[in-house]
């Protein structure tokens, strides 16, 4: 009865088991569920195999019950079938034959009362391990139930730890992006062609200042040569 004790507490203190209360304090819920879901797996197995044993040993018990119930309605009938074969024969006359039946009877009615004993004392037993049979039966389905439970809070948890980190992975790309102005490279890269369209401007500039020059040089230039001849021609 130890052994069988055991395996109902077993069942029961895992059957009861506060798996939100685990979750909460574990480190890496993950893989204390995965663990978690490993040993309740174990449990179950070797629970259904006790529970099997259990269950065996009480079909055995009922059997031999029956068995000694039919003995006894057997060794009855056959007592009665000697009681009045012996009463047949006391009524011819036939004493001595008579006892032999009667002490048949005597023997049928032994056993029957050694079957009926037998099956008396093994109704209790039964009586016992039907309830033991039951509980274990109901703690192994509260075990697959939580089983079940962790399997699904497993799924549910791996999603949401996808989801974050996915969530994360975009937020740390985010870091390196300025915020408040998305087009700041490009504003760099324009500024940087205006730069390069002034530097063009200025040259240009540059370049017809020059040029300009030397028309003013050569317009000077002109002009003293009119004043020489319009000297030359005042002399002549």
């Amino acid at each position: 009865m130890t052994s069988k004790q055991t395996i109902l507490g077993r069942v029961a203190q895992l059957a009861k088991a506060n798996i939100n209360a685990l979750i909460d304090q574990a480190e890496d819920p993950q893989k204390m569920l995965d663990q978690l879901i490993r040993d309740y797996t174990n449990n179950i197995r070797e629970a259904e195999e006790a529970v099997s044993t259990t269950i065996g040993n009480l079909r055995m018990l009922e059997q031999d019950h029956r068995e000694d119930v039919g003995a006894a309605a057997e060794w009855g009938t056959k007592a009665l079938a000697a009681s009045k074969k012996g009463d047949e024969l006391r009524r011819s006359g036939d004493g001595a034959e008579a006892d032999t039946f009667d002490n048949l009877a005597k023997v049928a009615l032994q056993r029957q009362l050694e079957s009926e004993r037998e099956a008396k004392e093994a109704e209790p037993t039964i009586a016992t391990q039907t309830e033991v049979v039951d509980k274990l039966k109901s703690g192994l389905a509260q075990m697959k139930q939580k089983l079940t439970q962790l399997q699904s809070r497993r799924d549910q948890l791996v999603a949401r730890a996808k989801t974050a980190q996915a969530q994360n992975q975009m937020m740390d790309a985010a870091k390196n992006i300025n915020v408040l102005d998305p087009t700041s490279e490009l504003s760099r890269f324009e500024e940087k062609v205006r730069r390069e369209e002034a530097k063009a401007v200025g040259k240009q500039e540059l370049a017809a200042s020059s040029l300009d020059a030397q028309f003013e040089k050569l317009d000077s230039l002109g002009d003293a040569a009119e004043i020489e001849a319009r000297l030359a021609a005042l002399k002549s």
